[in-house]
Protein backbone atom coordinates (compact mmCIF):
# COMPACT_ATOMS: atom_id res chain seq x y z
CA UNK A 1 0.00 0.00 0.00
CA UNK A 2 0.80 3.34 -0.50
CA UNK A 3 1.55 5.40 3.08
CA UNK A 4 2.08 9.14 3.20
CA UNK A 5 4.10 10.76 5.79
CA UNK A 6 3.55 14.30 5.96
CA UNK A 7 6.24 15.55 8.66
CA UNK A 8 8.00 18.46 10.26
CA UNK A 9 10.90 19.77 9.59
CA UNK A 10 12.31 19.87 12.68
CA UNK A 11 14.65 16.94 13.99
CA UNK A 12 12.77 16.63 17.26
CA UNK A 13 9.63 16.18 15.53
CA UNK A 14 10.92 13.83 13.19
CA UNK A 15 13.07 10.93 15.33
CA UNK A 16 9.99 10.16 17.54
CA UNK A 17 8.37 8.29 14.53
CA UNK A 18 10.94 7.52 12.70
CA UNK A 19 11.23 3.92 13.64
CA UNK A 20 7.84 3.35 12.82
CA UNK A 21 8.39 4.52 9.07
CA UNK A 22 10.79 2.48 8.53
CA UNK A 23 9.00 -0.64 9.94
CA UNK A 24 6.34 0.34 7.43
CA UNK A 25 8.66 -0.16 4.57
CA UNK A 26 10.14 -3.21 6.07
CA UNK A 27 6.70 -4.97 5.91
CA UNK A 28 6.40 -4.23 1.95
CA UNK A 29 4.79 -1.10 1.85
CA UNK A 30 5.55 2.43 -0.30
CA UNK A 31 6.11 5.36 1.95
CA UNK A 32 6.38 8.55 0.28
CA UNK A 33 7.52 10.96 3.35
CA UNK A 34 7.33 15.13 2.82
CA UNK A 35 9.52 17.52 4.79
CA UNK A 36 11.91 20.35 4.06
CA UNK A 37 14.79 19.30 2.03
CA UNK A 38 16.96 20.41 4.48
CA UNK A 39 16.10 17.54 6.96
CA UNK A 40 15.89 14.98 3.54
CA UNK A 41 18.68 13.14 4.38
CA UNK A 42 17.71 12.18 8.41
CA UNK A 43 14.52 10.31 6.59
CA UNK A 44 16.10 8.68 3.37
CA UNK A 45 17.87 6.08 5.56
CA UNK A 46 14.14 4.92 6.62
CA UNK A 47 13.61 3.83 3.19
CA UNK A 48 11.26 6.54 1.51
CA UNK A 49 11.08 8.36 -1.23
CA UNK A 50 11.25 11.84 -0.40
CA UNK A 51 8.75 14.66 -1.49
CA UNK A 52 10.92 17.88 -0.42
CA UNK A 53 9.60 21.24 -0.29
CA UNK A 54 11.06 24.63 0.92
CA UNK A 55 11.01 25.00 4.47
CA UNK A 56 10.25 27.79 6.62
CA UNK A 57 10.82 27.19 9.84
CA UNK A 58 13.53 28.53 11.79
CA UNK A 59 16.86 26.61 11.96
CA UNK A 60 20.17 26.97 12.79
CA UNK A 61 20.66 31.05 13.89
CA UNK A 62 16.83 31.57 13.82
CA UNK A 63 14.46 31.79 16.72
CA UNK A 64 11.27 30.66 17.13
CA UNK A 65 8.42 33.55 18.22
CA UNK A 66 8.05 34.15 21.60
CA UNK A 67 4.19 34.69 21.15
CA UNK A 68 2.87 31.19 21.12
CA UNK A 69 0.47 31.90 18.61
CA UNK A 70 2.60 33.61 16.43
CA UNK A 71 4.76 30.34 16.60
CA UNK A 72 1.84 28.41 15.95
CA UNK A 73 1.17 30.68 12.90
CA UNK A 74 4.68 29.83 11.45
CA UNK A 75 3.30 26.16 11.68
CA UNK A 76 0.35 27.12 9.45
CA UNK A 77 1.88 29.33 7.12
CA UNK A 78 4.55 26.44 6.26
CA UNK A 79 1.38 24.24 5.41
CA UNK A 80 -0.27 26.83 3.18
CA UNK A 81 2.93 27.52 1.27
CA UNK A 82 3.71 23.72 0.89
CA UNK A 83 0.33 22.59 0.11
CA UNK A 84 0.65 23.01 -3.71
CA UNK A 85 3.82 21.27 -3.64
CA UNK A 86 2.07 18.48 -1.84
CA UNK A 87 -1.11 18.60 -4.30
CA UNK A 88 1.27 18.55 -7.71
CA UNK A 89 2.71 15.22 -6.47
CA UNK A 90 -0.32 13.56 -4.46
CA UNK A 91 -2.92 14.53 -6.92
CA UNK A 92 -0.88 12.13 -9.51
CA UNK A 93 -0.31 9.85 -7.21
CA UNK A 94 -3.10 9.19 -4.39
CA UNK A 95 -1.25 7.39 -1.05
CA UNK A 96 -3.99 4.60 0.13
CA UNK A 97 -3.27 6.81 4.14
CA UNK A 98 -1.62 9.91 5.59
CA UNK A 99 0.06 9.66 8.50
CA UNK A 100 1.16 13.12 10.18
CA UNK A 101 3.58 14.68 12.78
CA UNK A 102 1.94 17.66 14.71
CA UNK A 103 2.95 20.11 12.50
CA UNK A 104 2.20 18.23 9.36
CA UNK A 105 -0.95 20.15 9.25
CA UNK A 106 -1.88 19.66 5.45
CA UNK A 107 -2.11 15.81 6.05
CA UNK A 108 -6.00 15.86 7.17
CA UNK A 109 -6.37 18.48 4.38
CA UNK A 110 -5.31 16.24 1.89
CA UNK A 111 -7.33 13.08 3.29
CA UNK A 112 -10.33 14.67 2.95
CA UNK A 113 -9.18 15.59 -0.49
CA UNK A 114 -8.83 12.35 -1.37
CA UNK A 115 -11.04 9.99 0.76
CA UNK A 116 -8.36 8.35 2.73
CA UNK A 117 -7.62 8.31 6.50
CA UNK A 118 -5.31 10.56 7.65
CA UNK A 119 -3.42 9.11 11.22
CA UNK A 120 -1.64 11.35 13.38
CA UNK A 121 1.75 10.39 15.14
CA UNK A 122 1.41 12.49 17.96
CA UNK A 123 5.11 12.84 19.69
CA UNK A 124 3.45 14.83 22.66
CA UNK A 125 0.68 14.80 25.14
CA UNK A 126 -2.89 15.11 23.47
CA UNK A 127 -5.83 17.13 24.31
CA UNK A 128 -8.34 15.26 26.79
CA UNK A 129 -12.05 15.35 27.32
CA UNK A 130 -12.83 19.01 29.04
CA UNK A 131 -9.07 19.88 27.86
CA UNK A 132 -10.41 23.92 26.91
CA UNK A 133 -12.42 24.03 30.08
CA UNK A 134 -9.34 22.75 32.44
CA UNK A 135 -6.88 25.29 30.94
CA UNK A 136 -9.23 28.06 31.33
CA UNK A 137 -8.12 31.51 31.05
CA UNK A 138 -4.83 30.77 29.55
CA UNK A 139 -5.83 28.74 26.76
CA UNK A 140 -8.38 31.81 26.29
CA UNK A 141 -5.74 34.14 26.29
CA UNK A 142 -4.00 32.99 23.55
CA UNK A 143 -6.95 32.09 21.68
CA UNK A 144 -8.50 36.08 21.61
CA UNK A 145 -5.31 37.52 21.62
CA UNK A 146 -4.39 39.32 18.89
CA UNK A 147 -1.97 37.15 16.68
CA UNK A 148 -4.45 34.28 18.07
CA UNK A 149 -7.52 35.61 16.49
CA UNK A 150 -5.48 36.10 13.72
CA UNK A 151 -4.34 32.49 13.48
CA UNK A 152 -7.44 31.28 13.84
CA UNK A 153 -8.98 33.36 10.51
CA UNK A 154 -6.45 32.00 8.43
CA UNK A 155 -6.46 28.92 9.23
CA UNK A 156 -10.88 28.74 8.23
CA UNK A 157 -9.75 30.74 5.25
CA UNK A 158 -7.63 27.70 4.51
CA UNK A 159 -10.09 25.33 5.44
CA UNK A 160 -12.72 26.95 3.00
CA UNK A 161 -11.10 27.46 0.40
CA UNK A 162 -10.34 23.38 0.54
CA UNK A 163 -14.12 22.75 1.01
CA UNK A 164 -13.79 22.23 4.68
CA UNK A 165 -16.09 23.43 7.25
CA UNK A 166 -14.72 22.72 10.63
CA UNK A 167 -13.42 25.25 13.33
CA UNK A 168 -10.29 25.57 13.32
CA UNK A 169 -9.63 25.13 17.18
CA UNK A 170 -11.64 22.33 17.11
CA UNK A 171 -10.16 20.73 14.00
CA UNK A 172 -6.54 21.08 15.03
CA UNK A 173 -7.51 19.78 18.79
CA UNK A 174 -9.10 16.62 18.59
CA UNK A 175 -7.75 14.54 15.29
CA UNK A 176 -9.83 12.10 14.16
CA UNK A 177 -7.21 9.38 14.35
CA UNK A 178 -3.88 9.42 16.48
CA UNK A 179 -1.45 7.38 17.68
CA UNK A 180 0.35 9.05 20.64
CA UNK A 181 3.50 8.01 20.59
CA UNK A 182 4.39 9.19 24.10
CA UNK A 183 4.24 6.89 27.81
CA UNK A 184 0.88 7.21 28.92
CA UNK A 185 2.76 8.00 32.43
CA UNK A 186 3.46 11.21 30.41
CA UNK A 187 -0.03 12.25 29.74
CA UNK A 188 -2.11 14.45 31.57
CA UNK A 189 -5.41 13.13 32.27
CA UNK A 190 -4.87 10.06 30.59
CA UNK A 191 -8.76 8.41 31.73
CA UNK A 192 -10.31 11.35 29.72
CA UNK A 193 -8.45 11.11 26.60
CA UNK A 194 -10.74 10.09 23.51
CA UNK A 195 -11.34 7.07 22.32
CA UNK A 196 -9.76 8.13 18.48
CA UNK A 197 -6.49 8.17 20.62
CA UNK A 198 -4.52 5.14 20.59
CA UNK A 199 -1.28 4.73 23.33
CA UNK A 200 1.46 2.74 21.51
CA UNK A 201 4.66 3.93 23.31
CA UNK A 202 7.81 5.69 22.48
CA UNK A 203 9.29 4.45 19.16
CA UNK A 204 12.61 4.51 19.43
CA UNK A 205 14.45 4.89 16.13
CA UNK A 206 17.37 1.61 16.20
CA UNK A 207 19.37 3.00 14.18
CA UNK A 208 19.91 6.35 16.56
CA UNK A 209 19.76 3.21 19.33
CA UNK A 210 22.77 1.45 17.86
CA UNK A 211 24.79 4.78 17.36
CA UNK A 212 28.21 4.44 19.71
CA UNK A 213 30.14 7.04 18.21
CA UNK A 214 30.39 8.00 21.50
CA UNK A 215 32.22 6.62 24.21
CA UNK A 216 31.57 6.47 28.14
CA UNK A 217 34.54 7.21 30.40
CA UNK A 218 35.09 5.46 33.87
CA UNK A 219 33.08 8.39 35.97
CA UNK A 220 29.44 8.67 36.49
CA UNK A 221 27.69 11.06 33.83
CA UNK A 222 26.06 14.00 34.12
CA UNK A 223 24.37 14.76 30.71
CA UNK A 224 23.02 17.96 29.47
CA UNK A 225 20.96 19.50 26.96
CA UNK A 226 18.48 21.71 25.76
CA UNK A 227 17.71 20.04 22.77
CA UNK A 228 17.35 21.88 19.38
CA UNK A 229 14.65 24.68 19.10
CA UNK A 230 15.82 26.59 22.10
CA UNK A 231 19.33 26.23 23.09
CA UNK A 232 20.54 29.43 22.93
CA UNK A 233 21.64 29.46 26.24
CA UNK A 234 25.68 30.43 27.14
CA UNK A 235 25.04 31.99 30.54
CA UNK A 236 22.96 28.44 31.64
CA UNK A 237 26.01 26.62 30.50
CA UNK A 238 28.74 28.34 31.76
CA UNK A 239 26.89 28.12 35.25
CA UNK A 240 26.95 24.57 34.65
CA UNK A 241 30.56 24.65 34.20
CA UNK A 242 31.39 26.64 36.91
CA UNK A 243 29.28 24.17 39.19
CA UNK A 244 30.34 20.48 38.23
CA UNK A 245 34.19 21.56 36.81
CA UNK A 246 36.53 19.32 38.81
CA UNK A 247 34.24 17.46 40.03
CA UNK A 248 33.28 13.64 40.64
CA UNK A 249 31.03 13.92 37.84
CA UNK A 250 31.95 13.43 33.87
CA UNK A 251 30.04 15.75 32.61
CA UNK A 252 28.68 15.72 28.57
CA UNK A 253 26.76 18.93 27.09
CA UNK A 254 25.06 19.57 24.00
CA UNK A 255 24.96 23.25 23.18
CA UNK A 256 23.47 22.68 19.21
CA UNK A 257 24.15 25.07 16.87
CA UNK A 258 23.83 28.52 17.56
CA UNK A 259 26.06 28.93 20.75
CA UNK A 260 30.16 28.96 20.13
CA UNK A 261 32.34 26.72 22.27
CA UNK A 262 34.91 29.51 22.68
CA UNK A 263 32.57 31.38 24.61
CA UNK A 264 32.45 29.39 26.87
CA UNK A 265 36.27 29.91 27.36
CA UNK A 266 38.43 27.04 28.99
CA UNK A 267 37.03 23.90 30.28
CA UNK A 268 37.85 21.84 33.24
CA UNK A 269 39.35 18.02 32.57
CA UNK A 270 35.80 16.66 33.39
CA UNK A 271 33.74 18.70 30.96
CA UNK A 272 32.94 17.78 27.52
CA UNK A 273 31.02 20.01 24.98
CA UNK A 274 29.58 19.17 21.48
CA UNK A 275 27.50 20.63 18.99
CA UNK A 276 25.72 17.48 18.77
CA UNK A 277 26.27 14.09 20.46
CA UNK A 278 24.34 10.33 19.87
CA UNK A 279 21.98 11.62 23.00
CA UNK A 280 20.59 7.87 23.24
CA UNK A 281 24.09 6.63 23.77
CA UNK A 282 24.67 9.33 26.33
CA UNK A 283 21.64 8.54 28.03
CA UNK A 284 22.09 4.91 28.26
CA UNK A 285 24.73 5.36 30.81
CA UNK A 286 23.86 8.64 32.40
CA UNK A 287 23.12 9.04 35.95
CA UNK A 288 21.31 12.37 36.21
CA UNK A 289 19.98 14.30 33.09
CA UNK A 290 19.66 18.31 32.73
CA UNK A 291 17.21 19.30 30.67
CA UNK A 292 14.68 21.50 29.21
CA UNK A 293 12.25 18.99 29.60
CA UNK A 294 11.11 18.59 25.74
CA UNK A 295 9.00 15.40 25.53
CA UNK A 296 11.32 13.71 23.50
CA UNK A 297 13.87 14.01 25.79
CA UNK A 298 11.63 13.52 28.49
CA UNK A 299 10.48 9.95 27.06
CA UNK A 300 14.11 9.13 26.44
CA UNK A 301 15.16 9.30 29.97
CA UNK A 302 12.38 7.45 30.68
CA UNK A 303 13.25 4.80 28.89
CA UNK A 304 16.94 4.55 30.42
CA UNK A 305 15.56 5.43 33.93
CA UNK A 306 17.66 7.95 33.95
CA UNK A 307 16.51 10.57 36.48
CA UNK A 308 15.83 14.34 35.59
CA UNK A 309 16.87 17.99 36.41
CA UNK A 310 14.17 19.60 34.22
CA UNK A 311 14.84 23.48 33.71
CA UNK A 312 12.01 23.90 31.04
CA UNK A 313 11.66 26.85 28.12
CA UNK A 314 8.57 27.47 26.35
CA UNK A 315 5.51 25.94 25.13
CA UNK A 316 4.76 22.26 26.61
CA UNK A 317 8.17 21.71 28.91
CA UNK A 318 6.48 23.78 31.90
CA UNK A 319 4.16 20.88 31.85
CA UNK A 320 6.45 18.02 31.02
CA UNK A 321 8.73 19.28 33.90
CA UNK A 322 5.71 19.32 36.23
CA UNK A 323 5.08 15.86 35.21
CA UNK A 324 8.33 14.39 36.10
CA UNK A 325 8.63 15.61 39.16
CA UNK A 326 5.22 14.14 40.17
CA UNK A 327 6.43 11.08 38.66
CA UNK A 328 9.22 10.98 41.47
CA UNK A 329 11.39 10.70 38.79
CA UNK A 330 12.61 14.52 38.30
CA UNK A 331 13.15 17.89 39.89
CA UNK A 332 11.81 21.06 38.71
CA UNK A 333 14.01 24.57 38.31
CA UNK A 334 12.88 28.00 37.45
CA UNK A 335 15.46 29.16 34.74
CA UNK A 336 15.08 32.56 35.86
CA UNK A 337 16.18 31.68 39.36
CA UNK A 338 18.61 28.62 39.01
CA UNK A 339 21.48 28.98 40.73
CA UNK A 340 24.71 27.09 41.29
CA UNK A 341 23.68 25.75 44.72
CA UNK A 342 20.60 25.11 43.28
CA UNK A 343 21.93 23.23 40.46
CA UNK A 344 24.12 21.15 42.37
CA UNK A 345 21.57 20.58 45.11
CA UNK A 346 19.06 19.65 42.38
CA UNK A 347 21.35 16.89 40.44
CA UNK A 348 22.38 15.28 44.24
CA UNK A 349 18.35 15.14 45.01
CA UNK A 350 18.07 13.55 41.15
CA UNK A 351 20.46 10.59 42.04
CA UNK A 352 18.68 10.07 44.62
CA UNK A 353 15.72 9.02 42.86
CA UNK A 354 17.36 6.12 40.72
CA UNK A 355 15.49 3.48 42.02
CA UNK A 356 12.00 5.09 41.07
CA UNK A 357 13.19 5.78 37.52
CA UNK A 358 14.21 2.16 36.66
CA UNK A 359 10.62 1.13 38.40
CA UNK A 360 8.95 3.73 35.33
CA UNK A 361 11.40 2.75 32.64
CA UNK A 362 10.12 -0.77 33.37
CA UNK A 363 6.43 0.87 32.69
CA UNK A 364 7.44 2.64 29.26
CA UNK A 365 8.98 -0.32 28.14
CA UNK A 366 5.80 -2.18 28.65
CA UNK A 367 4.25 0.05 25.58
CA UNK A 368 4.24 -1.76 22.61
CA UNK A 369 6.29 0.87 20.80
CA UNK A 370 7.46 0.71 16.85
CA UNK A 371 5.62 -2.88 16.26
CA UNK A 372 2.04 -2.04 18.02
CA UNK A 373 2.29 1.35 16.36
CA UNK A 374 3.02 -0.24 12.90
CA UNK A 375 0.34 -2.58 12.93
CA UNK A 376 -2.04 0.15 14.39
CA UNK A 377 -1.37 2.28 11.13
CA UNK A 378 -1.94 -0.94 8.97
CA UNK A 379 -4.87 -1.85 10.74
CA UNK A 380 -6.46 1.69 9.62
CA UNK A 381 -5.47 0.84 5.94
CA UNK A 382 -7.69 -2.50 6.69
Amino acid sequence: MHIAMIGTTAPSHIYPSLAVIAELVRRGHRVTYAVGDSLASIVEPAGVEVVPFTSRLPTGEENWPEDPASAMQVFLDEAIESFPVHTAFYDDDQPDLFLYDIGGMTAPVLGVRYGVPAVQLSPTYVAWDGYAEDLGDALTSLRESKTGVVYRDSYARWLRENDIDAEPWEWITYPQHCLSLIPEVMQPNADRVPDSVQFVGPCLDPVRLDDRSWTAPDAPILYISFGTGYNERPEFYRLCIETFGNTDWHVVISIGRRVDPAVLGALPANIEVHEHVPQLAVLDVAMVFITHAGMGGCTEALWFGVPTVAIPQAVDQFGNAAMLAELGVGVHLEFETVTATMLADAVAAARELASRATEVSAEVRAHGGVEQAASAVEAFLA
